[in-house]
């Protein structure tokens, strides 16, 4: 099993049920996982209980067409879409590609091909995907910010932190070479004007010191820069 099969769930979405089958058997013999639908309705109902990373979808569906499908599909999800179908007319590959999909196969299809667009279709996506998640993850030392879900971590356990200590962190770790004078750091977490107390600000970032430390008692994160205010780095 290569890596790129890892924990790869794969959805056929075809009514004849000898190709399914087929496409299916390719499929898990490569590692991948499987998921077989045989109507557009049911390639919905799946979508509901499930999560995959890619859909060979077949047009000409009972209940719900192909077409209607990758509108539905594009609506939540950004998988790879590759349409396998016997409407080979230049007009059906193009209005296809135009709603979403991301690949066409034209049956009767040879198996290799299909496993080798499987697989680019596959590495892309992977590749995409761990690109956009490392973009919102801030790290500083042992400690994590993932700006998605706007929650931080410190060897690998999770801070019970206020939306406040949240914000100042987030500030802090986005510009972790940066000295934030207290008023700086109060305008942005707060959106209002400094009027010098001092005391607001030090409470929070004791509070947000002493969750840090529970987790690790070895470094230092956040450095008082005496007369100035804090910063993340050394």
């Amino acid at each position: 099993m290569s890596d790129i099969t890892k924990n790869i769930n794969i959805l056929v979405v075809e009514d004849d049920a000898d190709i399914n089958n087929l496409l299916c058997k390719i499929l898990t013999k490569e590692g991948y996982s499987v998921r077989q639908a045989f109507s557009g309705s049911e390639a919905k109902m799946c979508f509901e209980y499930y999560d995959f990373q890619l859909v060979l979808l077949d047009l000409m569906l009972p209940g719900v067409t192909g077409e209607e499908l990758i509108k539905d599909i594009r609506m939540l999800k950004t998988m790879p879409i590759i349409v396998i179908s016997a409407k080979t007319m230049q007009d059906t590959k193009i209005e296809v590609l135009k709603l979403g999909a991301d690949d066409f196969v034209a049956k009767p299809f040879d198996v290799k091909e299909v496993l080798a667009r499987v697989e680019a279709q596959l590495r892309r996506y992977m590749l995409f995907s761990k690109s956009n998640e490392e973009k919102n993850l801030l790290k500083y030392k042992e400690l994590i910010f993932d700006k998605e879900l706007l929650q931080a971590t410190v060897r690998g356990k999770t801070l019970s932190l206020t939306a406040i200590e949240l914000s100042i962190l987030e500030v802090l770790i986005s510009y972790p070479n940066k000295v934030f004078t207290k008023a700086n750091l109060f305008e942005t977490v707060w959106k209002n004007e400094f009027l010098g107390d001092d005391n607001t600000i030090n409470v929070h970032v004791s509070n947000l010191r002493s969750k840090i430390a529970k987790f690790d008692k070895e470094n230092e994160y956040i450095h008082t820069v005496w007369g100035i205010g804090y910063k993340l780095g050394e």
